[in-house]
Formats: structure tokens, sequence, C-alpha cells
């Protein structure tokens, strides 16, 4: 019987000594090139569609960034497919649709669970299953941002399939579809992360995200939230490269 695990990776197209203990796992293709501009050193290894990998060191600490596209279905497939290859820690960075009104620009929001809001993480568990973050990589998230001064927040996101059903460019009244959520606490809105807990708890890897907010989105800006996003992913990116070397530092990669 084949061994998935010692052959190179249909998608991601690494196998096992290709990539770093913790990865981080952007949906952008173009923000692992962020990733590498913020490393002491890194260089490109692959890029095979949308899944683009750079690997680099930062104060000594080796850390890989691979891209794995937009939504669940592509997330699903880079993740079980690093997961295989011997990633410890995958460490989502990403935006968001920030649902809370004290969600500012530049705030940082760190997921310790996910609205299982999607259908991918389905077939493979059934929905009782819970996606929930590593505690231990919430922890390096948290002192990461601490380190580094950003504000941040911890809580509950929401994971979902059609972008254009819970966003401002939705058709109807997607403020009346949100409400529930809102009401409930959940902090913002992504297409990944409920996904990426499951699968990873399932490996018996530990799992995470940091996401950088803008303004909520069920209020009215004229900027909405591009006012220093660019500067602000670059932050939650740092936070990220920080996280990682902790997560190192504590004997966990």
């Amino acid at each position: 019987m084949r061994d998935l695990h010692y052959e190179v990776q249909h998608h991601i197209n690494m196998r096992q000594g290709d990539i770093a203990p913790t990865v981080l796992i952007p949906g952008d293709p173009d923000r692992p090139q962020l990733f590498a501009s913020l490393m002491d050193k890194a260089e490109k290894v692959t890029e095979k569609r949308e899944y683009v990998t750079y690997t680099g060191t930062k104060d000594g600490v080796p850390i890989t960034c691979t891209s794995t596209g937009l939504g669940t279905p592509p997330t699903a497939i880079g993740v079980e497919e690093l997961c295989r290859i011997g990633a410890k820690n995958i460490i989502r960075i990403g935006t968001c649709g920030a649902l809370q009104p004290f969600l500012k620009p530049g705030h940082m929001i760190i997921a310790t669970g996910a609205v299982r809001g999607e259908h991918t993480s389905e077939e493979l568990i059934d929905m009782e299953y819970p996606a929930a973050a590593d505690y231990r990589v919430v922890r390096a998230l948290v002192d990461a941002c601490k380190k580094l001064g950003l504000p941040y927040h911890t809580g509950i996101i929401r994971t979902h399939d059609a972008f254009y059903l819970e966003s401002p460019w939705a058709h109807g009244d997607y403020k009346a579809r949100l409400k529930p959520w809102v009401d409930m606490g959940v902090l913002a809105l992504d297409n990944e992360s409920s996904t990426l807990f499951v699968i990873a708890a399932m490996n018996n890897v530990r799992a995470g995200t940091i996401l950088s907010s803008g303004y909520s989105i069920l209020e009215e800006h004229p900027e909405q939230d591009r006012i220093h996003a660019e500067e602000n992913v670059k932050k939650m990116v740092m936070a990220a490269i920080e996280a990682a070397k902790l997560l190192d530092e504590r004997g966990l990669a």
C-alpha cells in the first residue's frame, strides 16, 4: 500500500523535509512574498496552482509560509498535505469581515474557535466535532501581540462558504442574516478557519488563526476598512512570525 506521507504532495508540490515545523497559511498567494520580506532570510520553495511556498529563518528559527487560496476546499487540501509532510503548527494569517462595533482597523483577532458554517469539513467528520484552535497556539499569538504592542481580541469567529451572502456586497439584507451571529458575540467572518481547525485536530497538529480587522462590516465607512490595510496586514504577519518563534522557544516546533 502506498504511504502518501513520503511522496511529493500532489497540490502543494512538497515532501517531508521541505517545510519548517511551523507553517503560516494565508489565502492570498502574494502574501508569502510579504512574509519573506519580514524574515532575516527566505527563499521560494515552490509554486503550484494557488499554493506558493517560502521558507526562511527569523532569529534562527525556521518558518514556512504556504498560501492556500480562498475558501475551504483548497484550504482543506493544503492543510491535509502539510500535515502529511510534517507540519507541527499551522497558523492562518488573513483578513476578515469584522462584526462587532468595537473592532477597528489595526486590531488583531485571535480565534479561539470557529462556527462551522462551511461544508468541506462536514465531509470529513460529523458537525458535532468542534472547530477549536489549539490553546498553545492561541497563547503564542496573544503573547506575540503583547510583545509587539498590537491591540487584539480573542473569541469565536464564523467560517462560511458564500461570501456574497454575508458581506456588504451581498444581495438583500445581509445585516439581518448576520444579526444572530453579532448578538452571540461572534467577532468576525472568514472563509477558511473552521476547516483548518478540524483537519489539524484530526491529524494531531496544532492550529490557530490571527486576522487583521477592519471596521465592522455592519457600519458605513467612506473607505470601508482599506485605511492602512496593507500596514495592518504587515503587522499581523509580524505577529504570526513572532508566535512561531515563541512556539519554537517553548519546545512546540
